[in-house]
């Protein structure tokens, strides 16, 4: 059977984080209760990052990262324009983002954020800790476009 897409993931989790996210808010405050969120969403990110990595033989380089990530994309959730693939190096737009649909719908936009486009650098940091994302603008956060930006340090053993 094939996995659910994640947009329809993140709609799930969302459903049944966002009445605890409010009780949150209601007893600590809505500075506390994204402090909250966005460490266990992180920290989750890292994980899947790490089973991301898991699930191939291939290198765990950027060429197989944007190969690994498509299931992010499924349901016409993201459409990217791609500008640069190679194995140290991940170039891309995304110019749609349903993510950012779904949680507006869901009277979510605020906390958007915290539940896609801030896990993105963990997911990396579990899946190869030598990739960094550099991303200026994204769609959630009112840009026209999310700016992805991946890079694969060269680590000391490196040539």
């Amino acid at each position: 059977m094939d996995e659910l897409p994640i947009l329809e993931v993140r709609r799930i989790e969302a459903n049944i984080i966002k009445p605890i996210y409010e009780e949150m808010v209601n007893e600590l405050g809505e500075a506390r209760a994204q402090e909250i969120l966005t460490t266990a969403i992180n920290k989750d990110a890292v994980r899947q990052g790490a089973a991301l990595a898991a699930s191939t033989d291939e290198p765990n380089n950027l060429e197989t990262f944007s190969t690994l990530t498509t299931r992010w994309s499924k349901g016409d959730a993201l459409k990217k324009d791609f500008l640069h693939v190679a194995e140290d190096k991940l170039d891309f737009n995304v110019v749609r983002c349903r993510y950012a649909e779904v949680y507006a719908e869901m009277g979510l936009a605020h906390i958007g954020t915290i539940l896609s486009c801030g896990r993105d650098g963990s997911l990396c940091e579990g899946y190869n800790p030598d990739v960094t994302l550099t991303r200026t603008q994204t769609i959630m956060g009112g840009a026209p476009h999310c700016d992805f930006r991946f890079t694969m340090n060269k680590t000391d053993g490196d040539d």
